[in-house]
C-alpha cells in the first residue's frame, strides 16, 4: 500500500511539472510572412551614370609665335565672329626681323647682278682666247683656263639666284610671323575661357599655348558620361535619355544618345565606355562643366505582369525550408535560383518565387523574368496570375526582434541622468 501511494505521488508530481512546462514554457511563435500581389503595370529599365556637360565643338585658340601680349580684344563670354581680333602680340621685334629680311633680299639681288656681269666678262674672255688660239698666239692651256673661268661664272650666277630665292622665303616667313602677332578667332562662337593677361609673355617654342577657348554654339550641348561595361550592351544610338543638374533641382532635361564611343576607358581594372548624349540648349540654361546625373532608358514595357524584387530575393528560413523542389522536381538552391543552364549572357534564365498554400506550407514557383526597374521585375511565365500574392519577407513583431536588429537606442534601457546625479 505504501509503495502504491509513493508511485501515485511521483506520477502526480510529474503531471504537475509537465503541465506547468506545457502551459507556461516558451513556445515558438508561428512564422508570419509578408506578401505582395503580382500586378500589371509599366516597367522601365534604366541605366544611371554621371557625366559632364560640354559644348559640342570647342576650339582652342593659340599662337604660333612667342612674345608679350600687347592688348586683348576679347574677354569671358564675348561673342566673336570668324576673323575678329582677340589679342595682339607686340609686333616690334617681328617688324625688325622683316626689315632685316628685306635688306637680305636686296643684297641677294645685287649679288645676282654682279654675278651676271662677271659671267659676261668670263664669256668674252673665252671667245677672245679661242680666236687667238686659231692664230697660234695662245696655247691650249690658256683656252682651258678661260673655259673654266666661264663655267665658274655660270655657277656663281646660279648660286646668287638661289640666294635670292632663299631671301624671298625668309621674307615670307618674317611676314607670316608679323601677321601671326595678330590673333584672330577661327570660328563664330562665345569665349568660354581666357588664359592670358596683358603683359604676359607666351612661348610657342615647344607647344602651342592655349590662349582662349571658344565654344562654337552653346545652343547645342552634349553630356559626356561613362557607362559600365555591364550596362553598355543595351545602350545604342538614338535611345532617349534624361538628366538633372544641381543648378535646377527637380527639373528634368531630355536628350538623345548621339554616340557610343568604342574606345574603352580602364581605371583600376574597371572598364567603362564614353556615351555622348546630345541636348538642345536654346534657353542657354545649361552651362559648360555642369555635372549631370543621367538616366538612359534601356527598355520599356507598359502593361506587363510584375512582382517586387523582394519576392525574387526571398528565401525561407533553413528550419522551415527543408529539402524543397519545384514543380518539375529540380532542387531549390540557397540563393533562390533553380539549377538551370544559363544563356549566352551568363545570367540565370529563371528564378524562384514563393507563395503560401492553403495549409500554410511554402510552395516554390519557377518563373521566367524579364526587364527590371530596380523595384519590380517583369514576369514572363504564366505560372503566376495577376493578383496572386507572393511572399516578400517575414513579419516580426517588436518583441521578437533581436538586439542587433533593433534601431539604435532601443536595445538597452538607460537610466535618466537626474537619477544618476542624485545617486
Amino acid at each position: 500500500m505504501r509503495r502504491a501511494l509513493l508511485i501515485v505521488a511521483v506520477l502526480a508530481i510529474g503531471v504537475v511539472i509537465g503541465g506547468y512546462v506545457f502551459f507556461n514554457g516558451e513556445r515558438k511563435p508561428p512564422v508570419r510572412y509578408r506578401t505582395a500581389v503580382a500586378e500589371r503595370g509599366p516597367v522601365i529599365s534604366l541605366v544611371t551614370a554621371t557625366g559632364t556637360i560640354n559644348p559640342v565643338v570647342s576650339v582652342q585658340v593659340g599662337t604660333q609665335v612667342s612674345g608679350m601680349i600687347k592688348s586683348l580684344h576679347a574677354d569671358f563670354n564675348s561673342v566673336v565672329k570668324a576673323g575678329d581680333i582677340v589679342a595682339v602680340i607686340d609686333p616690334e621685334p617681328f617688324r625688325a626681323r622683316r626689315d632685316q629680311a628685306v635688306s637680305n633680299l636686296e643684297m641677294a639681288r645685287a649679288n645676282v647682278a654682279r654675278a651676271r656681269t662677271d659671267q659676261a666678262q668670263r664669256r668674252r674672255e673665252l671667245e677672245r682666247t679661242k680666236s687667238l688660239l686659231a692664230q697660234q698666239f695662245v696655247s691650249q692651256n690658256d683656252v682651258d683656263v678661260a673655259a673654266t673661268n666661264a663655267q665658274g661664272a655660270d655657277a656663281q650666277v646660279n648660286v646668287a639666284v638661289a640666294q635670292v630665292k632663299q631671301a624671298e622665303a625668309a621674307l615670307n616667313a618674317a611676314d607670316l610671323d608679323l601677321k601671326y602677332t595678330t590673333i584672330r578667332s577661327p570660328v563664330n562662337g562665345v569665349v568660354v575661357a581666357r588664359n592670358i593677361e596683358v603683359g604676359q609673355t607666351v612661348a610657342a617654342s615647344f607647344a602651342t599655348p592655349n590662349l582662349f577657348l571658344i565654344a562654337l554654339d552653346l545652343t547645342k550641348m552634349e553630356v559626356d558620361t561613362n557607362v559600365s561595361e555591364s550596362d553598355i550592351g543595351g545602350i545604342t544610338e538614338g535611345k532617349d535619355a534624361t538628366f538633372t543638374v544641381d543648378a535646377y533641382p527637380g527639373i528634368p532635361f531630355s536628350g538623345t544618345i548621339r554616340q557610343v564611343r568604342l574606345a574603352p576607358i580602364n581605371v583600376l581594372n574597371v572598364v567603362t565606355y564614353n556615351v555622348v548624349v546630345g541636348v538642345d540648349n536654346k534657353d542657354l540654361r545649361l552651362k559648360p562643366g555642369m555635372t549631370a546625373n543621367v538616366s538612359i532608358v534601356v527598355a520599356q514595357k507598359d502593361h506587363v505582369l510584375k512582382v517586387p524584387n523582394a519576392a525574387l530575393r526571398f528565401m525561407p528560413p533553413k528550419s522551415d525550408q527543408g529539402e524543397r523542389r519545384t514543380a518539375d522536381g529540380q532542387p531549390v538552391k540557397g540563393d533562390g535560383a533553380r539549377a538551370v543552364k544559363t544563356g549566352g549572357t551568363g545570367l540565370p534564365v529563371s528564378r524562384i518565387v514563393w507563395k503560401q498554400g492553403e495549409n500554410g506550407e511554402l510552395i516554390p514557383i519557377q518563373v521566367q523574368t524579364g526587364i527590371s526597374d530596380g523595384v519590380s521585375t517583369e514576369i514572363l511565365s504564366e505560372d503566376i496570375a495577376e493578383g496572386e500574392p507572393v511572399i516578400v519577407g517575414i513579419e516580426q513583431s517588436r518583441g521578437e526582434r533581436k538586439g542587433g536588429e533593433l534601431p539604435p537606442g532601443f536595445g538597452t534601457q538607460q537610466r535618466p541622468r537626474s537619477r544618476e546625479r542624485g545617486m
